[in-house]
């Protein structure tokens, strides 16, 4: 189990710290500034568009897109937005099978989908720049007449093949970190070792550098429709966030270290009611695997309450209560339980302090997601309300965020930035431990 006072040791998670996740984490809203300055700069200000585009299509990999994904949640059904993965994996490139550690996108390769044509809008983003396999997809976008526009690092390769192609180049904004050489010679996402070593932990800040000139684009071409300034104000939303969930703010006042606290020991069921949920549950999934080294399972509701009941009267939930006094502890393992964390936007409901938004219920800051008393008495949907009753029916907890705030992308960039917080303290505080 997770000692749960490594997680009000700033001096301990620094330790654990060794690629320099919650400094990432912390600057998240600085990208998105540098991101829309340097688009704007790269032609997206000029850009006159002829209407909207039938679809987008998102290709790359890992955080990527899952910003397609985030896209297509704050989008709704104004347009189509599809993610496009990797779609094989073939023979690596000679001069791919040269370098030391080969990156885990060579040989992979895209394909568009049949459909895709002048219609429609073509993404490419990349943190690395060099895939041969999304170079190969810029040309077959060229050659299908697609509109096409690249994330990347400048002076990359698929950077170089933009300008080839006729694509606006929009350009990728690392991290400002130090020196990520870890002095005990181990690396990974908290330390611990990686079995390939072309499978490296990703920059857990590298979704806002993708998500803030893809939506930039998007509202120029009227995929969606925003808040005038909606964006720019994205980046405070997620600067306050990065504030509420520092390292030195106690659990008790921090609403990341709170949840991860919760989320130790416990088989993590994610559920997500409406489209924007949904996007910051599989997120938190993803980030849990890869930084926390824990398994989570992420569905929407109503029908995850289908795919996950048969775990409430499987080990994880028909077990007995861990706060049961009476219960003989003696070599007894702590048990694995199952912990629902659900997340919600709930617009124009203010949170347990009256305000916009709300505070995480403990807490003296206002405009974050807010936690839900299980006895509050507010309306609740029908599919909420079965999530509520199902829980306590098997006796499993059922932690609920919500956000309030109007502004689709300002309730999203509040249940990300809790989420993605959460998830490292977890994996550092493992690893403190």
């Amino acid at each position: 189990m997770l000692d749960d006072t490594l997680l009000d040791d700033p001096a301990a998670l620094q330790r654990a710290d060794h690629d320099h996740a919650l400094l990432a984490l912390a600057g998240v809203g600085a990208r998105v500034r540098t991101a829309l300055r340097l688009a704007d700069a790269a032609g997206l200000a000029a850009l006159r568009p002829e209407g909207r585009p039938r679809g987008v299509l998102v290709a790359g990999h890992g955080s990527a897109l899952t910003a397609g994904e985030m896209l297509a949640a704050v989008a709704g059904t104004a347009c189509l937005v599809t993610v496009l993965p990797p779609s094989d994996a073939g023979p690596v490139a000679r001069e791919d099978r040269r370098l030391r550690a080969p990156a885990f996108t060579a040989g992979l390769s895209w394909q568009l989908p049949g459909w895709a044509g002048p219609l429609d809008l073509l993404v490419i983003a990349t943190a690395d720049g060099d895939e041969r396999g999304l170079i190969g997809l810029a040309e077959q976008g060229y050659a299908r007449g697609c509109a096409i526009a690249v994330i990347a690092p400048a002076g990359s390769g698929l950077a170089e093949a933009a300008l080839q192609v006729r694509a606006l180049p929009l350009p990728f904004v690392p991290p400002a970190l130090p020196d990520q050489e870890d002095p005990d010679g181990r690396a990974g996402a908290t330390g611990r070792g990686v079995a390939e070593p072309d499978l490296p932990a990703e920059d857990p800040g590298a979704l806002w550098a993708f998500l803030a000139p893809l939506l930039a684009l998007a509202e120029k071409t009227g995929v969606t429709q925003l808040p005038s300034g909606s964006l720019p104000a994205t980046a405070d939303r997620l600067d306050e966030s990065a504030v509420r969930c520092r390292p030195d703010a106690a659990a008790y006042i921090n609403p990341a270290k709170g949840l991860a606290a919760r989320l130790a020991g416990t088989v993590p069921l994610l559920w997500a009611e409406g489209p924007l949920a949904a996007a910051a549950a599989n997120r938190f999934a993803a980030l849990l695997a890869d930084r926390a080294g824990r398994p989570a399972l992420a569905g929407s509701l109503p029908q995850v309450l289908l795919a996950h009941r048969g775990m409430f009267v499987g080990q994880f939930g028909a077990g007995a209560d861990p706060d049961d006094f009476f219960r003989d502890r003696i070599d007894e393992p702590d048990p694995l339980l199952l912990q629902v964390l659900l997340l919600r936007h709930t617009p124009g409901r203010s949170g347990p302090d009256g305000s916009d938004g709300g505070a995480e219920g403990r807490g003296e800051d206002s405009g974050g997601p807010y936690e839900q008393p299980a006895d509050d008495d507010a309306p609740r949907g029908l599919a909420v309300s079965r999530a509520h009753r199902l829980a306590a029916a098997h006796e499993v907890r059922l932690t609920e965020f919500a956000s309030g705030r109007q502004d689709r992308l300002h309730a999203l960039a509040d249940l990300v930035a809790l989420t993605d917080f959460a998830a490292v303290y977890l994996g550092l505080a493992a690893e403190a431990g």
